[in-house]
């Protein structure tokens, strides 16, 4: 779990004279033993020695690899994964091609990883009630998310990692800020060596404190000496609302595999004292219980915790119990609508947004735990959304919380402090606000799945080999994309007639259904998205709106790179060309020399970002040209959009524009209300849509002063209505040519 082991003085005692599969077996043995008590950097040492005598072992080559994923070296685990499926094909081991796949993803290799992924599940499709082939499917979608949601380090600004009295080369897990000290938990020795070997007889999880000074810095943080025991370890924490209790987990352990319960300790003059553990409403016996977040939720003071107990999805899931007195508490209630088969914790509730942020092995996302989010709306939790870039990562991303306008998020990605494996563990960053950039919530709300335009981003664009205007070194082109889209579908027999020459009748199978599936899941959604993209950007300006969209341009590394910078730039142009001409040249007035407010920034990027793995080799076309792999290169993808609207042309504003309501039964009148304000320094007249026998929208005043609000409601009808249905309706201000369109979204059943 850390970077950090004890040290054992390992004296087996082989025998110079002894059998070497003797030796090898003792070897072997202690590194098993290792392993089990969760010392994974002294067993790495010792089948690393096994390997040494014995290096055609699959089963040590698997050992080696399991052991490096535990450690969290994902690269070296990759590795050794690939070699051993090179070896065993999954005959052996049907979860290596899993486990390639999910180290592969947790390298940020996601389209390599996507791959793998389909053939896992390709190669499980006899064992469909496995978890291996069900998480290989998940895995699917969420790799496939993973590659649609994530953003260049240039769309966001970077977390910031904090200074070394707080984080160290040990590991740092952060809980809150009280009191101006930032709590966190940590592994850490007060004795150990370079070769990160341990010689703290103490070696537990602690609980420390920084302070911060006047100017905001952290100071060398301290142990908490009250909760403290050298034989267990101290975690997590969460403070009561008044501050008079707090709320940790106390672990014993078996090596490094962690029973918890959760006590309370309650403050008494300066110092804490060990009250109690809660009672079995909280800790069920058997069941690991841990990570308290203490909160209020519709007026009422609740506990949430993560737990394995029975009665859950899976794994550890999300419970909520609400308090009766601080230490006694209610049953406790698995929230099933974010729960799921595998891993959900470190929850943390956002009172200000009524948002319940968590981490999960499970959900859509860009590593091992992402944060995720669930809005809470009268009395249900909506379902999970990931929380994005920065936030989260290709690595464990967990311990989500917020304080002030700050964002804090525990990760093992890259750029922390290290030994030897630089994804080994846990450091504290920030998301501090900075007043000319937008603020945190709206950091997260830019990447919500909501029916705006970051739904649809990226949004990616493929063309056939040196199309648009073949064999030529012109950077612009005469050709719409839509056109170069309608020649490359007709092109798609000749595709699988040419992909398959001359390769045997297994391998020709299973390029032509990765080449259908790249027509199906890329290129024709790449023409339904830019149709859906099209629509919105009209919209907004029609409202006034100016709008600047980053297009990237990629190559597959067929031709020489300065032909393909050439090459790419043709097809930006091309998608140019149809915001010119397509439906009679709507936007043709957002385009003119007198008043651009469509521009487009171009980054050709050729063949430069291309995947060097992609046969360039003429003569074997049917990989360089006609292959779902070649293909996947020749694109573009609108990448970014920046959106400048004139505050003066709408004076309302609400700080929520969508309403997820979750989970309805169909046949019932959906209520949702908005707070809308008029943000302008003159009264205004609001007018509301016309009523309809579904539909009826009131607010409680006709007429607002500056900075004024009034609350408007929708009632809507859902009898005879199923599925996911988005409701909206266009609040209008007299003299204004344009509305405040709010939305409400619901899952009827």
């Amino acid at each position: 779990m850390s970077r950090l082991h004890l040290i054992f003085i390992f004296c087996i005692g082989f025998s110079l004279q002894g059998n070497t599969q003797q030796k090898l077996k003792k070897i072997i043995a202690f590194a098993d033993e290792q392993y089990e008590k969760g010392d994974y950097y002294y067993a790495l040492s010792y089948y690393k020695q096994a390997l040494e005598k014995d290096s055609n072992s699959i089963e040590l080559l698997w050992k080696y690899a399991e052991t490096l994923r535990a450690y969290k070296d994902y690269s070296k685990a990759e590795n050794y994964y690939a070699k051993v499926y090179a070896r065993e094909q999954t005959k052996i081991y049907p979860n290596s091609l899993l486990n390639l796949a999910l180290m592969q993803k947790q390298n940020g290799r996601y389209e390599q990883a996507l791959k793998t992924f389909k053939l896992s599940a390709k190669k499980l499709e006899k064992k469909k009630n496995s978890s291996f082939y069900k998480k290989s499917l998940r895995e699917i979608e969420s790799c496939a998310w993973a590659i649609k949601n994530l953003l260049d380090s240039l769309d966001f600004r970077p977390l910031i990692h904090l200074p070394e009295t707080v984080n160290t080369y040990d590991a740092e897990f952060g809980h809150t800020i009280r009191d101006n000290r930032l709590v966190f938990s940590a592994l850490k020795a007060d004795s150990s060596n370079k070769e990160e070997e341990v010689y703290d007889p103490a070696y537990r999880t602690k609980l420390y404190y920084s302070e911060r000074n006047e100017l905001g810095e952290f100071q060398k943080s301290k142990m908490n000496t009250d909760l403290f025991h050298a034989d267990l370890s101290y975690g997590n924490g969460s403070y009561s609302l008044d501050g008079t209790k707090y709320y940790f987990s106390i672990c014993e352990d078996d090596g490094f595999k962690y029973s918890c319960k959760i006590m309370v300790a309650q403050k008494k003059d300066s110092a804490w004292s060990l009250t109690d553990t809660l009672g079995k409403e909280i800790n069920v016996i058997g069941a690991n219980t841990t990570m308290p977040f203490f909160t209020k939720i519709n007026g009422k003071q609740v506990l949430l915790f993560s737990s394995d107990r029975k009665g859950g999805m899976g794994g550890m899931d999300i419970w909520y119990s609400e308090s009766i007195d601080g230490i006694s508490f209610k049953n406790a209630s698995n929230i099933s609508t974010l729960n799921s088969v595998e891993n959900e914790v470190t929850p943390f509730y956002d009172t200000t947004k009524n948002r319940l942020f968590f981490s999960s092995t499970w959900h859509d996302g860009f590593g091992g735990y992402d944060v995720h989010f669930s809005n809470h709306i009268d009395g249900l939790f909506s379902s999970p959304l990931n929380a994005g870039n920065p936030i989260n990562s290709s690595a464990n991303d967990l311990y989500y919380f917020i304080h002030n306008d700050s964002i804090y998020v525990s990760s093992n990605k890259k750029g922390g402090y290290y030994s030897k494996n630089p994804t080994c563990c846990s450091d504290i960053y920030a998301f501090y606000p900075i007043a000319e950039l937008i603020s945190q919530e709206e950091i997260i709300d830019t990447i919500v799945l909501e029916e705006k335009i970051e739904t649809l981003l990226p949004v990616t664009l493929y063309f056939r080999n040196d199309e648009p205007d073949a064999r030529t070194l012109k950077t612009t082109t005469q050709q719409t994309y839509l056109e170069t889209y309608e020649k490359y579908v007709e092109n798609y027999p000749f595709y699988k007639k040419e992909l398959i020459k001359g390769i045997s009748m297994e391998q020709a199978e299973h390029d032509l259904n990765a080449l259908s599936g790249f027509f199906e899941n890329n290129v024709d959604f790449g023409a339904v998205m830019l149709d859906s993209l099209k629509s919105i950007l009209l919209k907004e300006l029609s409202e006034g709106s100016k709008i600047e969209l980053s297009i990237k341009g990629y190559a597959s590394p067929i031709a020489n790179t300065a032909y393909n910078v050439n090459l790419t730039k043709r097809r930006i142009s091309s998608l140019i060309n149809y915001f010119k001409t397509v439906d009679d040249g709507v936007f043709k007035p957002y385009l003119s020399k007198n008043n651009v407010s469509l521009s487009f920034v171009y980054f050709p990027f050729g063949e430069y970002a291309a995947d060097q793995t992609i046969s360039d080799n003429t003569a074997v076309q049917n990989e360089s040209v006609f292959s779902k792999a070649a293909g996947m290169e020749r694109r573009i993808q609108i990448k970014h959009i920046s959106i400048d609207r004139d505050k003066s042309i709408m004076p309302l504003k609400s700080e929520e524009m969508v309403k997820n309501l979750g989970s309805k039964k169909s046949g019932v009148i959906l209520t949702s209300s908005f707070l809308v304000t008029n943000s302008s320094s003159e009264k205004v007249a609001i007018t509301l849509p016309e009523n309809t026998s579904i539909k009826k929208v009131t607010s409680e005043k006709l007429y607002l002063l500056p900075n004024e609000s009034t609350t408007v409601t929708l009632n809507f009808d859902t009898k005879g209505m199923i599925g996911h249905q988005s409701i909206s309706f266009t609040v209008n201000v007299k003299d204004y040519s344009s509305g405040l369109t709010l939305y409400t979204n619901c899952e009827l059943e």
